[in-house]
């Protein structure tokens, strides 16, 4: 009687398709949006990753070929396989993302097929970690590093020691996070005396670092206040003259209309306002009495001005 296959074998078959056809269209024809699709369904044909089986027993799909315990504790076959496709296929959707602008949606993104920061692949979480500090926001990679790397598990990955240089480096560096990095490489044991060593070295200098741009930052701010302030005072001054001069004018401009006789002040505008906008010079008929007006003018003008300081009116 032949043994039927996992239930999970087609899956990895048709992932592994539609991951080679994502990496087509995102490197050589361009369709982002398609490849994401494709890394989607992928995705999504895989369902969860299988786990290690616990202990002796049979595989499941092999109830039927009769009894045959499992020679020990140990994964699935296919398991590698299995985790290798859904990794690459999150690797390619990154890069669509990426390449889209919609980097924001990565994490998010990622964890609908991980669920927890703990499970991400070593390399996934090196995307990610890069792609966040690349675009100036390592504090979303902030919690989900801290998580990765302090899963149990994870320090027996070959990929940890490369990736807690790379979260201090890209995160916790940047942010000014200098007592967890401390915290974090003392209680690593991937590392031994020498090596915790020179990481502490290298945080040390980023805090010093840190500290004098701090205090350069402090004293540009503390010189940029008083100039900030003499620079106002110098506007207020001349603000302030401006407008003394300006009421000064406005004051000895009143004075004077004051002095004039308002009714001739009223009788001259009156005049002037219909020889400009009512009257029509061009027309032959409005000649003799745009004449009569100026007459009129003229004696308007000099009953408001005074024989002192009238000017001379010429023909």
């Amino acid at each position: 009687m032949r043994a039927e296959p996992p239930a999970w074998a087609p899956g990895p078959a048709q992932a592994a398709a539609l991951l080679e056809e994502a990496a087509d269209l995102l490197v050589l024809h361009r369709d982002f949006a398609a490849a994401l699709e494709r890394c989607e369904a992928g995705c999504d044909s895989l369902g969860p990753v299988p786990g290690p089986v616990p202990g002796p027993g049979p595989v499941p799909g092999q109830e039927r070929c009769g009894p045959g315990p499992v020679p020990g504790p140990g994964p699935v076959p296919g398991q590698e396989s299995f985790a290798e496709v859904k990794c690459s296929l999150c690797v390619v959707g990154i890069q669509a993302l990426a390449e889209m602008n919609r980097w924001r949606e990565v994490l998010s993104w990622v964890l609908q097929y991980y669920h927890v920061p703990e499970h991400l692949p070593p390399k996934v979480l090196e995307l990610c970690l890069l792609l966040y500090s690349k675009v100036g926001e390592p504090q979303v990679m902030l919690e989900v590093g801290s998580s990765w790397l302090r899963a149990q598990g994870n320090e027996r990955l070959p990929e940890f020691g490369s990736l807690l240089e790379l979260y201090l480096a890209q995160v916790l560096l940047p942010l000014g996070r200098f007592e967890g990095a401390e915290e974090l490489v003392r209680g690593c044991a991937v590392f031994d005396s020498e090596q915790q060593l020179e990481f502490l070295g290298t945080i040390g200098e980023s805090r010093c670092r840190w500290t004098q741009r701090e205090e350069t930052r402090s004293a540009a701010e503390e010189q940029q206040d008083p100039a900030t302030e003499t620079l106002l005072g110098v506007l207020s001054q001349k603000l302030l003259t401006m407008l003394t001069l300006l009421r000064r004018a406005l004051r000895s401009m009143s004075n004077h209309f004051y002095l004039l006789p308002y009714k001739k002040m009223l009788l001259a505008t009156f005049l002037l306002y219909l020889v400009v906008v009512r009257l029509d010079p061009a027309s032959p008929t409005s000649l003799p009495f745009i004449y009569k007006l100026v007459q009129l003018f003229r004696q308007a003008w000099a009953a408001v001005l005074s024989p002192i300081h009238r000017p001379p009116i010429r023909d």
